[in-house]
């Protein structure tokens, strides 16, 4: 905004420089051709320090510009760099969390908050210069001529007017883009998530229609967006040319009668659009920061939820145990009855304890409380830190690479030996860490994807966490590998906490809870 300030000096700067050397040249001869100076009488004057004066104000202007660009991109990028680690930060905190889908997620924090550059780089320091440059310029013209002065006080707050009154059009319109720009974004990512079973059933090309629609529907909005954008530009400009007519043909005639010297009318001309301009330009960046308003908004709502607050399950466990709960309640949002309710019971060290009881009875509620991923609306839990935590779900996450690389998602410094040890640990000795994953487990069958996490969670308890958290670990696994995996868990003396069905895990189990009651 300084340097916005700056370049608005410089501007009137060469004003002044302009107008007077182009009002000399006129002054030099008077009564002849102002076009032609007569030959002999060396009547133009002396050019070169105008010359040099202007090239000194161009340069001046030209490296501002670069200096606001350099300052506006840097901006731009430390708030987005901010805004990505505070959404994931909240992500992390309530992973649970389903008001925003994995895809819109992404598409938030990649096209979403890229928009942002417009807003910090163009819109936010123009709206600051909307109001500088105005008064520096309009001083300059108050200072050399009253009557135009008063004209641009007349017709300059016109333009703020129509700008707030397509710019209400425009937000209502772009919020309504965005919201189309994530439907497709989430639909998209469905799709792909979904083809192989699509494909199986013959249904993949009838969800082209599906996704025709919503894209139509995403393009219309964009052109809609487009043609506001376009007629409030029209708008704008039409007004701003207007006024600077109607100062044009004022001085114009002010010049004819002799009410006003040349080299003031030329100094209130040249200065004349850099009035407006500022003003203007308000307008066309509001549009290419639109999108990214939008994005912003979306992502203050994710960062300010209460549910993305630092989990609450960190009371201090009674004397004895790593692990409690006491009266632990959960409903979720928009839920008609409690996914669970009235649960108690505290784990000791290296104790293997089993909850069991119908499905949907709140067994994964129960667990997830445990790890940290959602706050209970009832009762209290006492748990580790979420560093201090082995987890695996039932459907455990994987990245492309290979599947050592998955297992030390657990432990990043763990050897290839304590990989290959992890592997054979949870069943798995067959599965070779040098293998290929693609993205989200793709290549793995659900029992081995099982495995690999399980291994991932053996050696994050062997680099030092205190609880061991599995949901279904065994499902998909036959007797051998079962038995395998549950003398794995006994081996490893940690607290472990364990979600199933199965007979075998709950004979081993220590102890047995059983969580009942409708979702």
């Amino acid at each position: 905004m300084a340097i916005g300030s700056l370049v608005a000096v410089l501007t009137v700067a060469q004003a002044w420089v302009l107008s007077r050397a182009i009002a000399g040249v006129f002054d030099a001869a008077p009564g002849l051709d102002y076009l032609t100076p007569t030959p002999g009488t060396g009547a133009w004057p002396a050019l070169g320090p105008v010359i040099a004066t202007l090239a000194a104000i161009f340069a001046g202007k030209a490296l501002l510009g670069w200096l606001n660009t350099l300052l506006a991109h840097r901006a731009a990028a430390a708030v987005k760099s901010r805004f990505r680690r505070d959404i994931m930060a909240a992500r992390l905190a309530d992973p649970l969390n389903e008001k925003t889908s994995t895809a819109g997620l992404v598409n938030l924090v990649t096209v979403g908050l890229d928009a942002l550059d417009g807003f910090y780089s163009k819109y936010l320091p123009q709206l600051v210069l909307a109001i500088t440059v105005p008064v520096i310029v309009g001083v300059a013209v108050l200072t050399a001529d009253l009557t135009s002065a008063v004209i641009v006080a007349l017709t300059l707050p016109l333009i703020p007017v129509f700008m707030m009154l397509v710019g209400w059009t425009t937000e209502a319109r772009t919020a309504r883009r965005w919201h189309l720009q994530q439907r497709l974004a989430r639909h998209f990512a469905d799709l792909v998530a979904g083809l192989p079973t699509l494909q199986v059933f013959g249904r993949a090309k009838a969800q082209a229609i599906g996704l025709r629609k919503t894209e139509d529907a995403h393009r219309g909005e964009t052109m809609g967006t487009l043609r506001i954008s376009f007629l409030s530009a029209l708008v704008l400009e039409l007004l701003a040319t207007l006024s600077v007519a109607v100062m044009a043909v004022t001085i114009g005639f002010r010049v004819v009668h002799h009410e006003i010297d040349l080299t003031t009318a030329l100094f209130v001309l040249i200065l004349a659009p850099e009035v407006f301009l500022p003003v203007r330009q308000v307008g066309v960046h509001y549009h290419d920061a639109a999108d990214g308003m939008a994005a912003a908004q979306q992502a203050f709502d994710l960062i300010g939820e209460p549910e993305a607050a630092a989990p609450t399950a960190s009371a201090t466990p009674p004397a004895g145990t790593v692990l409690a709960v006491d009266g632990l309640g959960h409903t979720y949002p928009d839920a008609a009855a409690p996914a669970v309710s009235d649960v108690t019971f505290a784990v000791a060290p290296g104790e293997f304890v089993v909850l069991t009881g119908p499905s949907g009875g709140g067994k994964t509620t129960v667990l997830n409380a445990l790890a940290g991923f959602l706050s209970p609306t009832l009762g209290t839990v006492a748990a580790p830190a979420r560093a201090r935590v082995a987890h695996v779900g039932q459907n455990p996450g994987m990245l492309a690479g290979t599947i050592a690389d998955n297992v030390r998602l657990g432990a990043p410094q763990a050897s290839d030996a304590a990989v290959a040890d992890a592997l054979a640990r949870a069943g798995a000795p067959g599965l070779d860490p040098a293998r290929p994953v693609g993205d989200d487990g793709e290549g793995l069958s659900a029992g081995e994807r099982r495995r690999v996490a399980t291994a991932r969670a053996l050696v994050r308890i062997d680099a030092g966490a205190d609880v061991l958290l599995l949901d279904e670990p065994t499902a998909g696994l036959d007797a051998d590998a079962e038995e395998t995996l549950l003398r794995s868990i006994r081996a490893t003396g940690v607290a472990a906490v364990v979600v199933s069905h199965r007979a075998a895990v709950l004979a081993a189990a220590d102890r047995v809870v059983t969580i009942g009651g409708p979702r």
